[in-house]
């Protein structure tokens, strides 16, 4: 009788917990009135970073009203250059903040909030917090207009869910897979096979293995220790896009060594993709490989592995069956099983490259003369080699320091310091420092103290100290229509240190601007009196403090 009882009382507590998880996913309603198509999902590959939302297409146009997806109130609102554009975040009850990103408008007292702030400040950037009681917001209410504004290839919304209190990203998913449709399992182009260097072979070779898995029928040989990737997308009806795969599974002769599930991603998290992916590859070929492997120095929680962290010892002359479950949120599972062939083959030692050993448990300081870098404790994800070496013009203000790891990222940003050989100007600000790739230059900014360029960089190369006195460059666009239409514009450009702002006259009065691919485009029309005669003056400072003007009456 006790033991039926129990069994009751389990029965009723797993239904009650599926209840409350069904009623949590649900709480959500869609930002739109019309069907959704995704144009990506959470935790889709892209270079630097996990997707930390889902895109949500809007029928090719911009201005569809975005409908604020649960009771809250508006906590923050952003209007940037680049990344999300204009973006709303509105904090809900239950602990999670519902984040819409790429907006043409707000609902109009968000944007009377923050027109407030541009004109008061006279600037088109700005991030702006709020109380919980200043802007309540309703479930279904319309807090803005979709658009295509800031990091954006195409009209679409960028949602996101995040946990309000530590601002992690978490899949939106299950809160809005009711309004998909998806039949489609996830789909692998190809499988990696990677020797551990000094440790492994696959096929006689000690470098790696690119399979089609087309192929996969053939067993591939090894010795060693040796760990696996996947090139994999997912797909969705209704759409030709294609998307991340959210669960990755590797099992070994029935033994999961590896697994992967992205459905939550911390901020400081994001770059290890960097490790999760095979960096290499992608950065020669732009191909986006998931290896079934964990990096001593990869604290990515999505991932998942054995004490081996992934890697798979092929001792034994005999077949290694290999099997990768691939899943998406809706349950589409495939599955791709081969065969490892164990060989006894010559493992080759270790080629080790010269230079300075960086390891990923510690700080790094590389010195040379007239340069220093710190690399930060868990700045890196395994340890590595590095050669430090300096050419250039000695009659240079600097030397170029070649800072060469291969192809190996760098999780977050690090100090580096250039000492200065000559001061071609006396004015200190107009010098910056410049990352270059052949006859491509990046500036990295910096700042001059006693004798040295200091700034932060993320990533390697070839660094040196550049000087910038020109101004920018200001082109008017269509200005023989601006009477009639008012749509005053600019290309903007500088060939150096990169613009740092911006402001725009009519008349003598700011008027709000904003900056879209080089282009400056005015963002209020009804200050500017149609058919009348008006004067206009546009005034775009650099980062080493050049100041280029353009005016002129229309």
């Amino acid at each position: 009788m006790m033991r039926k009882l129990a069994l009751a009382l389990a029965l009723f507590s797993a239904l009650c917990g599926r209840a409350q998880q069904h009623t949590a996913e649900n709480c959500f309603t869609s930002p739109f009135d019309f069907p959704l198509l995704l144009s990506a999902n959470f935790g889709e590959l892209r270079p630097n970073h996990f997707h930390n939302g889902i895109d949500i297409k809007t029928q090719g146009v911009t201005g569809k009203p975005v409908r604020c997806v649960a009771a809250g109130y508006v906590a923050r609102v952003a209007v940037l250059h680049g990344g999300y554009g204009q973006v709303v975040y509105v904090n809900h009850p239950n602990g999670l903040t519902s984040v819409y990103g790429h907006v043409i408008s707000f609902a109009p007292a968000i944007q009377k909030a923050v027109r407030a702030y541009q004109y008061a400040r006279e600037t088109f950037v700005c991030d702006l917090t709020f109380a919980p009681g200043e802007l309540p917001v309703r479930q279904g209410e319309v807090i803005a207009l979709s658009g295509n504004e800031g990091a954006s290839a195409g009209p679409h919304l960028h949602l996101e869910l995040r946990r309000t209190a530590t601002n992690e990203y978490i899949d939106p998913m299950p809160y809005f897979k009711r309004y998909l449709k998806d039949t489609k399992a996830p789909v692998a182009s190809l499988v990696g096979f990677y020797p551990v260097p000094g440790q492994g072979v696959v096929d006689g070779s000690a470098a790696k293995k690119l399979a089609p898995v087309s192929r996969l029928g053939t067993p591939v040989t090894a010795w060693g220790k040796i760990y696996t990737g996947i090139s994999a997308k997912d797909y969705m009806d209704g759409t030709s896009n294609f998307y991340g795969v959210h669960s990755v599974t590797l099992y070994v002769d029935s033994a999961e060594v590896f697994r992967s599930v992205t459905d939550a991603v911390m901020p400081d998290e994001n770059r290890m993709i960097n490790a999760f992916t095979d960096f290499e590859e992608l950065s020669r070929t732009r191909r986006l490989i998931m290896r079934s492997y964990k990096s001593p120095g990869n604290r990515l929680r999505l991932l998942h592995t054995d004490g081996n962290r992934g890697v798979v010892d092929i001792c034994e002359e005999r077949d290694y069956r290999f099997r990768y479950v691939l899943e998406d949120n809706f349950g589409n599972r495939r599955t791709y099983s081969f065969t490892v062939r164990g060989r006894k083959q010559e493992i080759p030692a270790r080629e080790e490259r010269r230079g300075q050993t960086l390891c990923w448990n510690r700080t790094n300081v590389v010195q040379r003369p007239g340069l220093e870098l710190v690399v930060p404790k868990y700045n890196l994800y395994d340890d590595v080699k590095l050669r430090a070496g300096i050419c250039g013009d000695s009659a240079g203000i600097s030397f170029d320091y070649v800072l060469d790891a291969g192809y190996t990222p760098l999780h977050a940003w690090c100090p580096l310091s250039i000492g200065m050989r000559c001061l071609p100007v006396a004015d200190t600000a107009k010098y910056y420092v410049v990352q270059k790739w052949g006859r491509r230059r990046a500036p990295m900014g910096g700042k001059y103290e006693n004798g040295w360029m200091k700034t932060r960089v993320r990533s390697l190369g070839t660094f040196a100290v550049a000087l910038d006195t020109v101004a920018p460059r200001i082109v008017p666009l269509g200005q023989e229509g601006w009477r009639a239409s008012r749509n005053i514009r600019f290309r903007v450009s500088d060939a150096g240190s990169g613009i740092a702002s911006y402001k725009v006259y009519v008349d003598g009065k700011f008027v709000l601007f904003a900056l879209k691919k080089g282009v400056l485009v005015i963002q209020d029309k009804e200050r500017v009196k149609r058919g009348e005669a008006h004067k206009v003056e546009a005034v775009v400072t650099d980062c080493c403090g050049n100041v280029g003007r353009w005016e002129c009456s229309f």
